[in-house]
């Protein structure tokens, strides 16, 4: 193995910079990985790529960028207890000090210790490199029946949806509205269908995306945003509204429009992060008896949970990947996923 790898940074002005630097070596707790697949979350094009939004603690550190990462374990520090070189894996992208509530729960995400806390490709080095180094606890087994590239969309993307869905229940008596449909609502597309959702639709500004997200079949039906499509929804659900909206969008009046869209008793979760939504508690919430849950991406236990049903239903996250690019495409990778006209970008250092 070479003593030196490239590795790819995010400015904060719309750019890349690719470096050559020292291949890390793991410590105590800790694994060596050689990076096969690294997609790129939108998050990192809000936050990060076009500029740094994040401040102290929870900011862009300079570090190497990426959170979406799966590889194969090369080496492994003293005190790893279950995975070993040789094994395939799923980073699980945020890193919690490991005791306190949230962590114990398996939500390192929601860590707010400040010392211990640290996001991969945020205040860590992350996965846009030949290699990275991760904890043995952030890691999630990859069986082989899935791919690198199925993994590395479970590491974020798949594991945020399949989140929110669980909040809100799906199955068969559900018709579900999808505002949104970037590679987050794609991914929600995929996930409806395989719990049963009895019909799907999705809307969005782009017509790449709701072509995409016919072609896969994601969706049963598709609007182009718009004013009237409250009442286009409605239309579809033969007056009722939906039982279930899933907002991946960020946007205002997509957001409000799921709410006045989704039937009497219906159930409302918000993924896409920020922006902001005006609405009426009482004409658009209380008195339809509604319910709003927000969903912010997921546990480690319910990544594996996603991880083994991915198997069994057969269903490969990287099908929503139109893009795919060398580590050292990684600006022309990150260009294209901030234009908006693709479905979900991968870098790919081991070629996978």
């Amino acid at each position: 193995m070479s003593e030196m790898m490239r590795a790819a940074y995010l400015p904060g002005n719309s750019t890349v910079v690719m470096r050559t630097v020292p291949v890390p070596r793991p410590g105590h707790g800790e694994v060596l990985i050689a990076v096969k697949a690294s997609t790129i979350c939108g998050s990192d094009i809000r936050c990060i790529y076009h500029e740094h939004l994040g401040k102290g603690p929870e900011g862009y550190q300079g570090v190497i960028a990426g959170h979406e990462p799966a590889g194969l374990i090369v080496d492994a520090g003293s005190g790893c207890r279950r995975f070993k070189a040789g094994d395939r894996v799923i980073v699980y992208h945020i890193s919690g000090c490991g005791v306190c509530n949230d962590c114990r729960r398996g939500f390192m995400i929601s860590c707010t210790n400040p010392v211990y806390r640290r996001a991969y490709g945020w205040q860590r080095d992350g996965g846009m490199a030949e290699y990275m180094i991760a904890e043995e606890k952030d890691l999630i087994a990859l069986p082989d029946s899935l791919s690198y590239a199925d993994g590395a969309q479970v590491a974020c993307g798949f594991g945020t949806v399949y989140e929110g869905l669980e909040k809100i229940g799906i199955s068969g008596n559900d018709a579900v509205l999808i505002t949104g449909l970037g590679p987050v609502g794609l991914a929600a597309g995929a996930l409806c269908r395989k719990l049963g959702a009895q019909k799907i639709i999705g809307i969005d500004i782009s017509s790449e995306r709701l072509d995409l997200a016919v072609r896969l079949g994601l969706c049963d039906d598709v609007l182009a945003s718009g004013p009237d499509n409250a009442a286009e929804v409605r239309e579809l659900t033969d007056g009722y509204g939906v039982e279930r909206a899933v907002d991946c969008s960020a946007n205002a009046e997509a957001r409000a429009m799921a709410i006045r869209a989704t039937r009497k008793w219906g159930k409302v979760v918000m993924i896409g992060e920020g922006g902001s939504v005006t609405f009426q508690p009482s004409s658009d919430i209380i008195h339809d008896q509604k319910t709003i849950y927000g969903s912010w991406v997921t546990s480690t236990w319910r990544m594996e949970e996603l991880v083994e049903r991915l198997v069994r239903w057969e269903l490969h996250p990287e099908e929503i990947i139109t893009h795919r690019f060398s580590l050292e495409q990684a600006g022309e990778a990150y260009a294209l996923m901030a234009s908006g006209r693709c479905g979900k970008v991968a870098v790919c250092p081991g070629g996978n």
